[in-house]
């Protein structure tokens, strides 16, 4: 608001806006209580201010991230093995979606070993790389490779869903693991706003907001929530500042409440 505010003056002062309307942007008021530091005037005068008249109500923000209830329930509702699988990932992997947008079909290393395919790494895992020349412009947010280790659980969630693609031929040769299935371009790279659009369906089935990103607060959220350390939790997602968390980790009533009883200096101790 302020920032639209201060444009509409500018404007005014280049004669791109109504004068009135510049006037309209603040209101007369008095202060009862001057901050430290402020004269007010001999007589009290300057006590008379301008103050912005329009001002967003303040109110406590939702939760962004989804109870382990909700996710199951969204990959319930989802009516295709790859959004089924998509979901599963985000919820697993913490990945952005423009890192799950951007992976390649050799980026998948889902044995137990993948030493076959020049890695070392053990595990089921996914691969996250930065790359500037992905067909459906997905870009990763971090300069840096990660991998991710993935469960046994989203590997058969991804067999599901490679079965799903196989029947669409168009599919075959593209090295993206997200690609159009049900909808022509047949077998080119997801996009942004497809996967808005199938997400925005998943909402309206799940009768609840159901965004990528609040699948990836909600694999934080539970990280940090069941102890895993914040180095650990760091690299899983990708940070390169540990001062990037402070947005995932959402305390609940139920923690509020066992913390303030762990300390309950009322109750007698043995």
């Amino acid at each position: 608001m302020t920032a639209v505010g201060e444009f509409l003056r500018f404007g005014v002062a280049h004669d791109w806006v109504p004068a009135a309307t510049a006037e309209l942007l603040s209101e007369p008021k008095l202060l009862r209580f001057a901050p430290p530091g402020y004269d007010c005037g001999e007589s009290g005068q300057l006590r008379q201010v301008r103050a912005a008249a329009f001002r967003f109500k303040i109110t406590e923000p939702g939760f962004e991230d989804l109870s382990s209830e909700q996710i199951r329930r969204m990959l319930a509702l989802a009516p295709r093995a790859r959004e089924r699988f998509m979901v599963g990932l985000l919820a697993c992997t913490g990945l952005r979606i423009g890192e799950a947008l951007g992976l390649h079909r050799a980026d998948m290393h889902l044995l137990a070993s993948s030493r076959a395919a020049g890695c070392g790494i053990e595990g089921p895992h996914v691969h996250v790389r930065r790359r500037a020349n992905n067909p459906n412009r997905a870009l990763a947010k971090s300069r840096f490779s990660r991998c991710v280790p993935v469960t046994a659980d989203l590997v058969a969630l991804y067999t599901d869903y490679q079965y799903e693609r196989d029947q669409v031929p168009q599919a075959a040769d593209s090295p993206m693991v997200f690609v159009n299935l049900f909808r022509p371009p047949l077998g080119r790279p997801m996009s942004y706003p497809s996967t808005k659009e199938a997400f925005d369906r998943l909402a309206r089935a799940a009768g609840h907001a159901c965004r990528p990103h609040m699948l990836r607060h909600s694999a934080a959220t539970r990280w940090l929530r069941d102890g895993v350390d914040r180095d650990v939790v760091q690299r899983l997602l990708g940070h390169a500042s540990p001062l990037s968390m402070e947005n995932y980790r959402h305390v609940d009533a139920a923690e509020a409440r066992a913390a303030v009883e762990h300390v309950n200096w009322l109750r007698e101790r043995s």
